[in-house]
């Protein structure tokens, strides 16, 4: 039976990350991460502050006009004591959708999609500034299902959640000492007004034990046959670009 030892991850997430940075970057080299004040960036942050000293980890505030919430976000950089930017990106997104719209009829996927796709072009233009990797920041669950967008959040120089399900990041948060405000935030894309579970059409935790194999889901077979295929349809998001591989003739 698959079990789930919070603490023991907890340490080698910490060391994985002291490991990543000692063999490719140097030791004045930063993780830079975009803080949403939701339980992903937080809990990635805290695990970078962990591992590197707050003084290593920058933290990027990317509101497009008003964020609701973004005292989320400051409670996460206050709490980890963590160096910020706040950089707002609603000007950037709406002089761009100005444009293209004189081209085209943009569609709502490309409405919804395009704010992160800017906001992972600042994320490389503070790294750049700042001498930083940037830290992605999507889980196990979100990225089974294809919710994050391609070269916007699932982009990233090292992910340190990808492995975790929504549940274990949740246990790991809760084991750091995280608020939990942040770490049980329900979670939302910002984008389109909706919960994640709202867009999906189920829960996570329910996502989460089938991965695991809790559950083969043989109860509830049109939820199956909804997350296998999303998952297969999705799947371009986590693999390499595919490209023709020219063999030379002798």
């Amino acid at each position: 039976m698959y079990s789930f030892d919070a603490e023991k991850v907890t340490e080698n997430l910490v060391n994985w990350v002291k490991t990543y940075f000692e063999e490719n970057a140097s030791p004045e080299t930063k993780a830079v991460i975009g803080i949403s004040g939701g339980k992903d960036s937080s809990v990635a942050a805290a695990v970078c502050v962990k591992a590197l000293g707050k003084d290593r980890v920058i933290g990027v505030l990317m509101p497009q006009g008003e964020q609701s919430d973004i005292s989320c976000s400051h409670l996460l950089v206050n709490t980890l004591g963590i160096k910020s930017y706040t950089i707002n990106i609603g000007e950037t997104v709406s002089t761009f959708m100005n444009e293209f719209s004189k081209s085209l009829e943009p569609t709502s996927q490309a409405t919804i999609n395009t704010p992160p796709r800017i906001r992972m072009t600042t994320l490389y233009a503070v790294a750049a500034s700042v001498g930083g990797r940037v830290v992605n920041t999507c889980n196990l669950s979100e990225d089974w299902v294809g919710y994050s967008t391609k070269f916007g959040d699932s982009a990233g120089d090292f992910s340190v959640l990808a492995d975790l399900t929504v549940t274990e990041v949740l246990q790991v948060g809760d084991l750091i000492g995280l608020p939990t405000e942040l770490v049980h935030k329900v979670p939302s894309d910002g984008l389109c007004g909706k919960t994640d579970e709202d867009n999906l059409g189920f829960k996570y935790a329910e996502l989460d034990r089938y991965i695991r194999g809790l559950t083969d889901l043989s109860d509830k077979p049109e939820l199956k046959e909804k997350i296998d295929r999303l998952h297969r349809n999705n799947l371009h998001k986590l693999r390499l670009m595919p490209k023709f591989e020219y063999a030379p003739e002798a």
